[in-house]
């Protein structure tokens, strides 16, 4: 029964979550309010494995949200149910490439379908934050100011030239390794 779930659930994802492996980070969210496959902080955990490692980040993240709740089996089953949706859609598209690629409506349906998933990867992205950035609960929230310092840190560096073209990689291990010394 697991399977035929993560299958649906995945193949879900993978229908409507347009816009790149992020687009797939509100789903997520949402699977650890129906499911306990994994917890809203082992998430950010997923998300940063799925950044660090090589592949597309909504594939790894399937993949590992899968194995979180079924092992390998479960893993296979929620990565192919995930790819699934995408590769009928482009084969149907290669199919009639030129018909969709001109016609008005289509072009229009992206227009409005971009603001729509920019919104749903921002609510992910302040979930996230809420997660590293603030201790407590819906009663009251205490900032953790380590953590704010250091992705303000993070983010300043990132906006010099030079260092925009390091590795992802670069900058997880410099983040672990960073947290490794301040929790020691």
């Amino acid at each position: 029964m697991i399977y035929l779930t993560l299958f649906y659930e995945f193949f879900k994802i993978g229908l409507f979550a347009v816009g790149g492996g992020m687009a797939t980070l509100p789903f997520l969210m949402d699977l650890t309010d129906k499911y306990n496959w994994y917890t809203a902080s082992e998430l950010t955990n997923m998300i940063a494995i799925s950044e660090s490692t090589p592949g597309p980040v909504g594939i790894n993240m399937s993949t590992y949200a899968g194995y979180q709740a079924a092992g390998i089996p479960g893993a296979l089953v929620a990565t192919g149910s995930l790819v699934l949706p995408a590769l009928i859609i482009i084969i149907i598209i290669a199919k009639f490439m030129e018909k969709f690629y001109s016609n008005p409506t289509v072009q229009a349906a992206f227009y409005g379908i971009r603001p729509a998933v920019a919104a749903a990867i921002a609510f992910a992205v302040w979930g996230i934050c809420k997660i590293t950035f603030f201790s407590g609960d819906s009663i009251g929230y205490k900032p953790i100011w380590i953590n704010i310092l250091l992705c303000a840190a993070a983010f300043g560096l990132l906006q010099i030239k030079k260092l925009q073209k390091m590795h992802p990689v670069c900058w997880m291990i410099a983040g672990a390794v960073i947290g490794i010394v301040l929790k020691l």
